[in-house]
């Protein structure tokens, strides 16, 4: 897309063309080669080693929705970073949290976000939390060729419903398959263990300040089992990315926060090492 010399002063035809209120359509149609999806990619034999974000987990309550996820990404059995961040505000009413190829996934999120602001912009309104699901389910699926060459992105989004006055979630396989998870999700190398551990937690009458424990004692027990997912490092001062989605919007938990309930799950398991033990009956 060749911008006006700088003599004119304008923004290029195409800016100012009636089209889509879909900025995926619009850099489709005029620059196409600026897709992640698009850039051709030299041949290779063997797995790619890049660096990959592991578990994101997330769990309803009544008044909304808990997104979260561990700090550490690998490269192969390497540790590639200890505090990456994988959980991002899509709009004022939605988050995503990213496990796959750490660089394609965070350029993917920061595209969904241009997406729905470009939406919103154009058409004056909101996408519904189903419409922005639909959106992402398509970036996703425009990344399938990346993603049978061993760079897949796979996230889980999670929002507050305006229409229907809820928290909701949303899980993605490779090809951009979309599924509504209810009560608790999770996704990543260690969302086995992460599930299996909200199976016995989850409740569906949490307040906030539970299901954000109950999310941190999910990726506590991914830690336990999954060497690429990294637990509360309290030495460094690194904790799990947890945030909640409410009617009155985002919000990302401060360190405080986070370290008040880190600390104390983890204070906890010196009696209890495999955590809370959920009833027989």
């Amino acid at each position: 897309m060749e911008a006006n010399t700088p003599s004119t002063g304008r923004l290029p035809a195409a800016f100012l063309t009636p089209g889509s209120s879909s900025f995926m359509d619009f850099l489709g149609e005029h620059s196409p080669d600026l897709l992640p999806g698009n850039r051709p990619l030299p041949p290779i034999q063997g797995a790619i080693e890049a660096p990959h974000g592991t578990t994101i987990v997330a769990a309803t309550f009544p008044g909304g929705v808990v997104l979260a996820g561990d700090r550490r990404a690998t490269m192969g059995n390497v540790i590639a970073q200890r505090d990456i961040e994988k959980v991002f505000p899509a709009d004022e009413y939605s988050a995503v949290g990213i496990a796959g190829t750490a660089g394609l996934a965070v350029e993917m999120v920061k595209l969904f976000q241009l997406e729905l602001e470009h939406f919103e912009k154009v058409e004056g309104a909101q996408l519904s939390l189903e419409g922005k699901a639909n959106r992402l389910s398509t970036m996703i699926r425009g990344n399938l060729g990346m993603a049978m060459q061993g760079l897949a992105v796979v996230p889980l989004f999670a929002g507050w419903d305006v229409d229907r006055e809820k928290g909701r979630i949303f899980s993605y396989d490779v090809t951009g398959g979309r599924s509504e998870e209810h009560g608790f999700a999770s996704t990543g190398s260690g969302s086995v263990f992460a599930r299996g551990a909200l199976k016995k937690l989850y409740r569906d009458d949490f307040t906030e300040n539970q299901a954000a424990t109950a999310v941190v004692q999910a990726l506590y027990d991914a830690a336990d089992d999954d060497s690429a997912t990294g637990g509360p490092d309290l030495a460094r001062r690194i904790y799990p990315i947890v945030t909640v989605i409410t009617d009155e919007g985002f919000k990302k938990l401060t360190e405080a926060e986070i370290s008040e309930i880190a600390r104390a799950v983890h204070e906890r398991r010196f009696e209890q090492p495999d955590g809370p033990r959920a009833a027989l009956l």
